[in-house]
């Protein structure tokens, strides 16, 4: 008598759990996609904050070290984008406040880097849309017995890559520049006081 063998199970996998394997697997690269951008996106706003920071050292350095001319120093409109330096070369300038204002207006223009060359070359060394502003905000008064120090404002603005809080009411540099939406405008800023030689 012959018998049979009981069937055996299958241990297999089936086609729906290798979809569902798959669709697991999908969105967490998504997921690894978007956190991956993100952080390209952060890394881009922490390259140009630092430097805004260092071309806001640069020209409060500047101002410290000629305080006898430390108004001329005073912009009524925006350095960098958009400004009246243009070109590459502020050879034309004596050493003085005007030499300074034009090597800063390069500064956050990014010509401390470039791409290409000749009429190909693109500056890249700096901030997105970046403008500078230095403003006065307390006049000094060196008469004995007043004393009163000058103090400046050194502004950097530039374009972020996406909105957050608009930048205080106090930093006027830049506003209405990038567009309807505040939010876009990044800012940072320190004061510079220059003290009076003639009252010591």
């Amino acid at each position: 008598m012959l018998t049979r063998a009981p069937p055996h199970n299958s241990h297999g996998t089936s086609l729906i759990e290798v979809l569902v394997t798959l669709l697991i697997l999908a969105i967490g690269l998504l997921g690894v996609a978007g956190l991956q951008s993100k952080m390209g996106v952060s890394e881009i706003e922490s390259y140009q904050r630092e430097q805004a920071l260092l071309a806001l050292t640069d020209m409060a350095d500047r101002i410290s070290l000629n305080p006898s001319q430390a108004a001329s120093y005073v912009t009524t409109t925006p350095l960098g984008t958009g400004d009246s330096y243009t070109g590459t070369s502020c050879a034309g300038y004596g050493v003085g406040p005007a030499l300074d204002r034009c090597q800063w207006s390069q500064l956050l223009k990014g010509a401390s880097e470039q791409t290409g060359t000749g009429t190909a070359a693109a500056d890249v060394g700096g901030m997105q849309q970046a403008r500078g502003c230095v403003t006065q905000l307390q006049a000094p008064n060196p008469a004995l017995g007043v004393c009163t120090p000058g103090v400046y404002q050194v502004t950097v603005v530039w374009q972020g890559m996406n909105p957050t809080v608009a930048p205080p009411a106090s930093l006027v540099c830049g506003q209405g520049d990038y567009g309807s939406n505040d939010a876009y405008r990044r800012a940072v800023a320190s004061t510079v006081t220059v003290p009076t030689t003639s009252c010591f």
